[in-house]
């Protein structure tokens, strides 16, 4: 168990859909002052503000071809939670509620993106919906221990950002990483696109 205060016990379950984190993962939490879900949400918050800029900077740079590439993907997973856990960046080892078998993720990630890259190159379907399905995609596969659902749907902003288009507002702001409205809509349309139809998906991202 961590030596911080945060334990899985006190603080009640997951938000609805996540990943639970296991005890081999809470002893690599990394900040000791982490007492609450609250705590974690804060501190998970600011190291992924701290990343954007770099992640906004490869993104214009490095065109979408870097962004969905698998080392880049790698990468920007480091960097949003390295500060706060020893396993950023690193690939899941174990069977959760969501996800392809680790170790199918290597090759299941990499096909997405090469997926996603035919998708742009031959203009298979409008952008706001190749970005969507790069998303839902990622997430299915869910190649992290933790951190899936923001490091995917920051692919997804950066990717349209490479083309010079703006990025998602993923419901206008609520709250994702927390139970509410808002999260309860991302879910409903994600399990919607999961079944083929990325309409309400696109709405609730562009919403």
């Amino acid at each position: 168990m961590s030596t911080s205060g945060f334990n899985l016990r006190s603080i009640g379950p997951e938000p609805r859909g996540a990943t639970p984190i296991d005890d081999d993962e809470l002893i690599d939490l990394i900040p000791d002052f982490v007492a609450t879900r609250r705590d974690l949400n804060a501190v998970e918050y600011e190291n992924i503000a701290q990343a954007m800029p770099w992640a906004q900077a490869q993104a214009r740079r490095g065109g979408y071809r870097l962004v969905l590439s698998y080392s880049f993907l790698v990468e920007l997973h480091k960097r949003m939670f390295e500060d706060v856990w020893k396993w950023a960046g690193t690939q899941r080892r174990r069977g959760t509620n969501i996800g392809v078998d680790p170790p199918q993720i290597t090759t299941q990630t990499k096909q997405t993106l090469d997926d996603a890259v035919w998708w742009h190159e031959n203009e298979t379907f409008p952008a706001d919906e190749r970005a969507a399905r790069i998303h839902c995609r990622l997430v299915s596969v869910h190649p992290f221990p933790n951190g899936n659902g923001r490091c995917t749907r920051l692919v997804a902003d950066l990717y349209l950002l490479s083309m010079e288009l703006p990025a998602f507002t993923w419901g206008a702001g609520g709250r994702l990483d927390e139970d509410g409205d808002a999260r309860r809509a991302y879910l409903d349309a994600l399990s919607t696109a999961d079944g083929g139809d990325y309409a309400p998906l696109i709405a609730f991202a562009r919403s």
